[in-house]
């Protein structure tokens, strides 16, 4: 019951870059698809780290709410959403002047990369937003309120949408515009999550003049949080490789391999959900003491998101021709990403096994063994695959094997680890301060 409204919300998020691209693909042609399609894997390599850190502030606040240690709880929030101002600040800083470098080191198609760096700017601009809302969701997930933040982002997605018509479709502005509305929604969703933490009587509320970094609370979420956001940006590091030799094959590629990642987004969304489900239900659980609790959720856990996951794929290999014809009418577009359908659709279980497993062991404090799995797997094994298989097999097919080769690898050494170790008592043994 504490997954559903989480799902439907992180699908409702997802929703906004996929909008994006929708319209941008319908009213502004190929080159423009492309510039927007390539934006994903660049915009995770820049906030994937902070990403990682909020997860790792959501176990902790969790752990101390399940053990109803307020004051440490709300130390721990303070610190959380001061850290989202100063990150959102230095992200922009750093998104508005890295973003044309790191887009020619890509290898963006020359006639695209105006585009693009416009996009992405834009996006940039609009960070702080993100982070405040992700944070002070994250807090309200935390304590197990997932409803509210998902009445804020339905709204926030259809003031999206309609901003894009406005901006793309009727304005012509362009697809800086479809950043800026993704930005404008963004905002106003981060306010309303605000607002629910400042008003509401829980040990939680937020409090303006309480806002500053608690130098022991941030030890601890940097403790839970450092694994995850290292995980994400060598992650997102392999994927901008991915990307890159995907851009080599031409503007069709990148458009049509970048319109089946929005539907991607979608089928990994539940997974993703669930892992965040299982680090909050396990950290709160944990805290209080609820072993068996704990050993029945994580099988189940796995389980469903397994099921998930086939059912998915499933769909999405079988309904993949219509679905990439939302995004464009080029035949050479759907083509590609029918391609890539079909070569990854089918093992989309593999990743959820992933993540279950990753995020089970995260509410549990083992944050470090999800990293070493996926940075062993999901990045430098997949860099060192494609160096060698594009060398062989000179075709797109070989790039996007990629990803189910190292989703086997890392779903085999996280289940392996997760049969065979005392991952549960471990956590009881470590202290409130997060030491040995």
């Amino acid at each position: 019951m504490y997954a559903i409204p989480l799902l439907l919300g992180n699908l409702f998020q997802q929703l906004y870059s996929a909008v994006d691209t929708l319209i941008v693909g319908n009213f502004l042609g190929k080159e423009s698809l492309a510039a927007v399609s390539s934006s994903g894997n660049l915009i995770f390599l820049m906030v994937g780290f902070l990403s990682g850190l909020a997860a790792g502030a959501g176990v902790l606040i969790s752990k101390y709410y399940g053990a109803r240690e307020f004051e440490k709880m709300s130390a721990a929030v303070h610190t959380f959403i001061t850290f989202a101002l100063v990150a959102g600040v230095g992200m922009t800083v750093l998104g508005v002047t890295l973003t044309p470098g790191i887009l020619r080191l890509m290898g963006t198609p020359e006639n695209v990369l105006p585009e693009s760096i416009a996009y992405f700017r834009t996006y940039f601009l609009g960070c702080t937003a993100t982070f405040l809302y992700n944070n002070a969701t994250g807090v309200l997930q935390a304590v197990g309120d997932s409803r509210r933040p998902l009445y804020y982002l339905i709204l926030a997605s259809a003031i999206n949408v309609v901003l894009d018509l406005l901006f793309v479709g009727v304005f012509g502005w362009g697809v800086a515009s479809a950043a800026a509305a993704t930005a404008i929604s963004q905002g106003i969703s981060a306010v309303l999550c605000l607002y629910r933490l400042v008003r509401t009587r829980e040990p939680y509320r937020l409090e303006w003049s309480k806002l500053r970094i608690d130098r022991s609370s941030f030890r601890q979420i940097i403790q839970f949080g450092l694994p995850g956001g290292v995980q994400n940006s060598v992650i997102a590091f392999a994927n901008v490789v991915v990307q890159s030799h995907i851009n080599a094959f031409g503007d069709s590629a990148v458009a049509g391999c970048g319109a089946y990642s929005k539907i991607e987004g979608f089928a990994i969304m539940p997974m993703v959900c669930f892992s965040m489900v299982m680090a909050t239900f396990v950290g709160q659980n944990l805290g209080a003491k609820q072993y068996d609790r704990v050993r029945k959720a994580a099988t189940y856990s796995i389980l469903f998101s397994i099921a998930m996951a086939v059912v998915i794929g499933g769909c999405i290999c079988l309904f993949s021709p219509q679905l990439l014809g939302l995004f464009s009418d080029s035949p050479e577009v759907v083509a590609f990403g029918v391609k890539q359908a079909w070569i990854m659709g089918p093992f989309y279980f593999l990743a959820a096994i992933t993540h279950s497993i990753a995020g089970i062991l995260r509410g549990a404090g083992k944050a470090m063994i999800p990293m070493l799995a996926t940075l062993c797997c999901w990045c430098l094994f997949r860099v060192l695959y494609i160096s060698v298989i594009v060398q062989m097999w000179a075709d797109i097919q070989a790039v996007i094997t990629a990803y189910p080769v190292t989703w086997m690898l890392s779903a085999v050494a996280l289940f392996i680890y997760y049969r065979r170790a005392d991952w549960i008592h471990n956590f009881d043994r470590l202290d409130s301060s997060g030491h040995r």
